[in-house]
Parts: C-alpha cells; sequence; structure tokens
C-alpha cells in the first residue's frame, strides 16, 4: 500500500472516531493559559486552522475567528450538552452567548468559552452538513 493510501486510510479511521479531528493536525504552540488568553482561528476550504488547540483548566479563551470563506459559518465550543442541543436545532444565527459566534463570508466576530474541566472539548459548525464536511476542532483540556 502506497503511502498516499495508507494516510486516506488512516484519515478515513479517524474521522470515524468521536471527534472526527485529523490526527495529523497534532496542537502546536504551548499550553495557554491558565488565566485569559486570545486564539485566532481562521476558517478556510469550510475548516478551522489550527483546528486543535491545548489550554490548562481555568483558562477562559477569547476566540477571533475569521471567515475567509464566500459562505457563512459558525464557531459553537463546549460540552457535548450544547452540540446535542445545536445538532437538533435550526438556528440560522447564534446570539452573543459564550462559545457561540455565527460569521457571514468574509466576517471577523469572537466569543469566549471559559475551559473550567480538564476533558477535551469540541469546536464545531452546526450549519447543514458542515459538520459532516468536517468543520470540527477539539481543545484539549489540560489539568493545572
Amino acid at each position: 500500500m502506497g503511502t498516499a493510501a495508507a494516510a486516506l486510510l488512516v484519515g478515513g479511521a479517524v474521522t470515524g472516531g468521536a471527534y472526527a479531528v485529523d490526527a495529523a493536525e497534532e496542537p502546536t504552540g504551548p499550553i495557554r493559559g491558565p488565566g485569559t488568553t486570545t486564539v485566532t482561528i481562521t476558517i478556510e476550504d469550510s475548516r478551522f486552522h489550527p483546528d486543535r488547540i491545548r489550554v490548562y483548566e481555568g483558562t477562559q479563551v477569547r476566540f477571533v475567528v475569521r471567515n475567509t470563506d464566500p459562505i457563512g459559518h459558525e464557531l459553537v465550543v463546549g460540552p457535548e450538552s450544547v452540540h446535542l442541543r445545536h445538532e437538533r436545532g435550526t438556528e440560522e444565527a447564534h446570539p452573543p452567548v459564550p462559545g457561540e459566534v455565527s460569521l457571514g463570508p468574509g466576517q471577523t466576530g469572537a466569543t469566549v468559552f471559559a475551559f473550567d474541566a480538564a476533558e477535551p472539548t469540541r469546536i464545531v459548525c452546526h450549519l447543514p452538513r458542515h459538520e459532516d464536511f468536517g468543520m470540527v476542532g477539539l481543545v484539549d483540556v489540560v489539568e493545572t
């Protein structure tokens, strides 16, 4: 089996998992926090960049989100209960609440979220079919 075929096979296996995050894109940079920190996420080609970050528990992250795509997107971060609600919902836009921001084409927005527990936390775009397409990310929350 060639390298490209093996990479596709591994990538397919990883996306079938609970978090659907590309294993090749490991978290980069230092573990952020504790305290308050800012993370800039760019949406390009219906993907979050970076799609994985690390923070210490007790860190409040201000997410600055830049949508460079010609279509709308959203960033929703939070516990699985939040994601379940959004998967079943029909909201086209989100009010300014912690952990949620909706963006039109070419827009930049921000939201904040406090990571109080040392557990992985998903980032997802819940617009129709966007999660299926791969608009997911992960925040690895590390004990202090």
